[in-house]
């Protein structure tokens, strides 16, 4: 029995619903605690005490609530005579022995359970339990959570390593949720992740929180990280969401919607979500009757809901505002950079956003930031399915289905799980697994969070996985690709390099990188660069948009009913050109974040007719070309009637990205521009449609990739801010040769004197007129003699893949330092 202290009132025993709650033993006030208090109360108690006492007055909303400290757990077990029997149970206990590891767990729970039911914590709770339900209505309910000493630890989460309980109604099922909440400390997962980590069991105790349930089984929750979960890039707020309780996105049972904040520029005043992206949350978990017989219930998601966003942009900001100050007020405590992991909750429609959960992010902030690895397909196999990646990596291996607990016997450790979602009781099996793939599931659930820490790539929310995928098929899983993970049928060939993250050499010639997808971009961003010397819109185009530009300008012009159907789908509700710049400006806008304040010179759509027609609705709007290659591309296609339209569609979108998401780091550059005259016309047509030269710092570069750019350089100067090569192109329209025709492949040469020629009167021009110039085809780095011949001559800078922007800088460095010392010599 645990013996009470002495309390006030006379000497007199007060009844449970007369105790007050400062004078008793083993319960704290949420409000009473602080981030201090992780030996009293463990880490996540301890945090929302400071959310709801330090940060109450910045916003930051937590529900009320009080705290069962670990002490009552120390006490209890010391009462109980425990501490022997459970050193019995687990001192020298074979982890690998699954069987006596589940034996063990099992007694250990057990004993605890029973030494938690002490009448003098019985009197606590239920007195703490009574005020706290005081004036609340019939539907009042509390969540029951757990909270360990050596919890929410910037080194160790313990995520899901012991138990919750929600909606728990009533003085008896609270506690009995309490007791099975202590007792949840020697779980089979908890007792091998404390095993794993370092952490001696008799040194952790468990304290439980008990806080006034929010009603998001009417509204919405979700999971918010302050920084990019694959990249660990630190300017990117991450918000997750879905109807109903949280356990579903956390469980990875739904495919939640989620959105993309940039920080400095919310920090700057520009209020605009960066990016969304629409989860199908197939499923809610609510509740069903009322009072006391509530229960939680699973219900599936109706269609309209499942095709709409659960938040609107102004909650997504107001949870960044919450998100930031919290991520603020740690790492100002903590006294550098602390990401946070943060729960949050809706009360009900149009009710308050509230935080039920913060803690340290232990995953994206503990990566070697010294070097970067890049994981590249080589080999090509059938996708078998597709979903979203976590992480970057790429693992082959036998898949292994599990649908249940006696798969899991026959895993083998190099296997791909394979699964409808995971729970913590899979992880030992997990553990093993060379990659991971599910049905359901987010960036924030369980199967992404433990293959981020584990350090495999993982694909989640690949729908039909379990059913197209067979057990002892052998797969490739691949996360390369930025966004989006993908399975290939087969071992898939597949290469590794390693770059240091550390800048390099310090050169004169800015070394960039060119860019397609922007599910790359933070990744590549976090590289040793300079900028992004060529961001292509087309990929964004056919990646995002997927619809030919003009058929959105003008729908009423698709007759073709199935592709008018697929657009209406696409668009999902919304106006034609609203989705067409809504999905361009966040693809060009996540680029242009990634990199914030270093340039970011976004190309506009250079697609050839041939591929424009590919496109949904394509084939109204694009005429047949022999020869494409030379037809209807660049800049004679903005100042169209055929395509004026959708350029303005293009302008918009670019204006959206530096007005409302302010980032003012992004140029355009203009292609394939035959003649001054046209670059005027360009010049003019997007100054009519919002995009001025020079306002707000915007300049506008013109590729020099045709012949009459480098032999009328003067006039070009005069109308472009600057100049960056397209060696292909220059070299196909040089040689005369199609750079598409496989015939003549061999006869394709950057290094031919000619074309370096080219390069060389293009380089004295811009500087003769004191334009900037660069170079942002392969040349450099396929080529060193290109890239000495064009560093010698002074270009200002070289665009190169990601992969190769380590070693081109290192070349760079060498051929200036040569330059300098033959300099040195002639003098």
């Amino acid at each position: 029995m645990i013996q009470r202290k002495a309390s006030t009132g006379g000497g007199r025993n007060l009844s449970p619903k007369e105790i007050p709650v400062a004078a008793m033993t083993y319960i704290r006030q949420l409000t009473s605690l602080c981030a201090d208090d992780v030996p009293l109360v463990g880490g996540k108690t301890a945090a929302i005490g400071e959310l709801s006492g330090a940060l109450s007055a910045l916003g930051i909303a937590t529900p009320p609530g009080f705290a069962i400290t670990a002490q009552a757990y120390r006490d209890a077990l010391t009462a109980a005579g425990a501490w022997a029997r459970l050193h019995a149970l687990l001192d020298g206990l074979d982890l690998h022995d699954i069987a006596a590891l589940s034996r063990a767990a099992a007694q250990a729970r057990k004993i605890v359970y029973e030494a938690m039911d002490s009448e003098t914590l019985r009197e606590e709770i239920a007195a703490a339990w009574r005020a706290l339900k005081a004036g609340q209505g019939a539907d009042f309910a509390v969540a029951v959570r757990s909270s360990a000493t050596a919890e929410d630890l910037p080194t160790a989460s313990f995520a899901g390593q012991h138990e919750s309980f929600l909606q728990v109604r009533g003085e008896a099922a609270l506690l009995e949720a309490c007791r099975r909440c202590f007792a949840s400390i020697f779980t089979d997962r908890a007792i091998v992740y404390r095993a794993e980590n370092g952490f001696d069991h008799f040194k952790v105790a468990l304290s439980v929180m008990v806080m006034k349930m929010v009603r998001s089984d009417r509204a919405c929750s979700g999971v918010i990280f302050t920084v990019d979960t694959e990249s660990g890039h630190p300017d990117v707020v991450f918000v997750t969401g879905a109807y109903g309780l949280g356990e579903t996105i956390v469980q990875g049972r739904v495919d939640p919607d989620e959105f993309h904040v940039h920080k400095p520029t919310f920090r700057q005043g520009f209020r605009t979500v960066l990016r969304h992206k629409l989860g199908g949350k197939q499923i809610r978990l609510g509740l069903a009757g009322a009072g006391a017989s509530a229960r939680l219930v699973e219900r599936a998601t109706s269609r309209t809901d499942q095709r709409r966003y659960c938040l609107s942009d102004d909650e997504v900001l107001a949870l960044t505002a919450m998100a930031l100050t919290i991520e603020e007020h740690f790492s100002a405590r903590a006294g550098h950079w602390t990401p946070m992991d943060i729960e949050w909750a809706k009360d009900g429609p149009g009710g308050a956003l509230y935080i039920v959960q913060a803690r340290p992010e232990t995953i994206a902030a503990r990566r070697d930031a010294d070097v970067i690895e890049t994981y590249t397909l080589h080999g090509a196999g059938a996708v078998l399915v597709a979903g979203q990646a976590v992480g970057e990596k790429i693992a082959s291996g036998a898949a292994r289905v599990i649908t249940g607990p006696r798969d899991l016997a026959g895993f083998q450790p190099g296997e791909i799980l394979v699964a409808t979602s995971t729970s913590p009781d899979m992880e030992p099996v997990m553990k093993t697994a060379a990659g991971i793939v599910t049905d359901r599931g987010g960036r924030t659930c369980h199967a992404a969070i433990l293959a981020r820490e584990l350090g495999v790539p993982a694909v989640v929310g690949a729908a039909g996985a379990t059913t197209l995928l067979k057990t002892g098929q052998t797969v490739t899983v691949s996360c390369a690709d930025g966004d989006i993970g993908k399975v290939f049928d087969g071992a898939v060939a597949f290469e590794v390099t390693r770059t240091p993250a550390k800048a390099g050499p310090a050169t004169r010639t800015k070394v960039m990188v060119n860019l397609a997808n922007p599910g790359a971009a933070f990744k590549a961003s976090l590289a040793p660069v300079m900028g992004v010397g060529l961001a292509r819109m087309e990929f964004i185009i056919s990646e995002r948009v997927r619809v030919h530009p003009m058929a959105l300008a003008h729908p009423a012009r698709i007759a073709a009913k199935r592709e008018a159907a697929a657009i209406a789908k696409l668009t999902a509700g919304a106006a034609p050109e609203d989705y067409f710049v809504r999905q361009v400006s966040e693809g060009v806008g996540t680029i242009a974040a990634a990199f914030h304040p270093r340039p970011v010179i976004v190309r506009l759509s250079d697609f050839k007719t041939n591929e424009y027609a590919s496109l949904l609705g394509g084939g109204a709007f694009e005429p047949t070309e022999e020869n494409p290659m030379l037809g209807f591309r660049g800049a004679a296609r903005y100042i169209h009637p055929r395509y004026a339209d959708a350029f303005a569609l293009e302008c918009r979108a670019l204006r959206r990205v530096r007005e409302a998401m302010g980032l003012k780091n992004l140029q355009v550059m203009v292609p394939f521009c035959r003649s001054p005259a046209e670059g005027r016309a360009v010049i003019a047509a997007m100054a009519a449609n919002g995009l001025r030269q020079g306002e707000d710092g915007l300049k506008v570069i013109v590729m020099c990739e045709i012949p009459n750019n480098v032999i009328q350089i003067d006039a070009f100067a005069e109308i472009f801010d600057g100049f960056s090569i397209g060696s292909n192109d220059l070299t196909q329209l040089v040689l005369g040769v199609d750079r598409d025709s496989e015939v003549l492949s061999a006869d394709f040469d950057e290094r031919d004197p000619g074309v370096l020629e080219m390069i060389r009167q293009a380089i004295a021009g811009a500087h003769r007129h004191h334009r900037s110039i660069g170079i942002c085809g392969e040349a450099p780095a396929t080529y060193p003699e290109v890239a000495r011949f064009v560093v010698g001559l002074g270009i200002d800078s070289v665009s190169v893949n990601p992969a190769s922007a380590a070693a081109v800088t290192a070349l760079v460095a060498d051929c200036e330092a040569s330059a300098q010392d033959r300099q040195a010599a002639a003098e």
